[in-house]
């Protein structure tokens, strides 16, 4: 089986465990429905559209990626990406969102592995994609679930986004890089993640971590190995205390961002809440 057929495989088996159906999307209206669903994910606003369809139409016609993934009500969750340098060889995936209703079902890990095969058809080596350092849940789904990578911190990436999730925030994030074809993503696909555990990290230094009133607390990151905290819900916070959470925004810069800055490598996350961190002079590598 080649490495093809074998995401093929392991992304239908993703949709079957989902109950949804997962397909490319090449309608404007469709488009149109697709346009919706984000600013409805995103709470956005119909005067700041993350997406518009005809851009979405434009995106699928240059080659892009756009999928849908339907339920008995209809469109449910949508994902797009485009194609990037060098060579095509990387897709970057730009957006996704999902209903409520999918809650629980699988559907993000399903989408991601219909975007894996479809990028290996073309030829893609790599995807990437950013997200928010500081959503625990986000951490561990692509560190974890799905075995990525870290391949730069980007400061204040989007400016100041004024839609309900982000709320004025500012935008750092990391960018995910995905290699296709690594030990760690096809053992992923196949249904087994990349777990990490700071217990077994003993001579670890703590970077950052929560006090009892979780505000952050700097610590030591000149140690080979840097335990990086991050709070357990960054989105209520956000709404209930906005300093706290920019107390922490800052807090993840001056540690997370300067240890990527200087080569470190994220190599994993444990699902309670602390990056793992690797120093020294391998630099930025892929996790495989």
């Amino acid at each position: 089986m080649t490495i093809s057929e074998r995401a093929d495989a392991d992304a239908l088996a993703a949709e079957h465990a989902s109950g949804l159906h997962i397909r490319l999307i090449d309608d404007i209206d469709e488009h149109a429905a697709v346009r919706s669903l984000i600013e409805q994910v995103w709470r956005t606003g119909e005067r700041n559209p993350p997406v518009t369809a005809d851009m979405l139409s434009a995106m699928r016609a240059a080659g892009g990626y756009v999928s849908g993934a339907f339920d008995e009500h209809g469109l449910a969750a949508a994902c797009l990406g485009f194609f990037a340098p060098p060579a095509e060889r990387r897709l970057h995936s730009h957006i996704a969102g999902a209903l409520p209703r999918t809650r629980g079902s699988g559907i993000g890990f399903a989408l991601k592995l219909h975007q894996r095969a479809w990028a290996l058809h073309q030829g893609a080596e790599t995807i990437t994609w950013t997200f928010d350092p500081l959503i625990r849940r986000n951490a561990y789904f692509n560190l974890g679930k799905l075995g990525a990578g870290v391949g730069a911190y980007l400061p204040d990436l989007y400016g100041t986004m004024d839609d309900a999730i982000n709320r004025d925030d500012i935008t750092d994030r990391v960018m995910a890089r995905w290699s296709l074809t690594a030990p760690a993503s096809v053992a992923a696909a196949g249904g087994h993640p990349r777990l990490s555990s700071i217990a077994d990290e003993t001579d670890a230094a703590i970077g950052l971590s929560a006090d009892g009133d979780e505000r952050p607390v700097d610590g030591r990151t000149d140690a080979a190995t840097v335990l990086i905290a991050v709070p357990a819900d960054m989105e209520a916070m956000r709404e209930q205390d906005p300093r706290r959470a920019a107390d922490w925004r800052l807090a993840i810069r001056r540690t997370l961002g300067a240890l990527i800055a200087e080569g470190a490598t994220v190599r994993g996350f444990d699902r309670a809440g602390w990056y793992i961190v690797d120093r020294g002079p391998v630099g930025r590598t892929e996790i495989s």
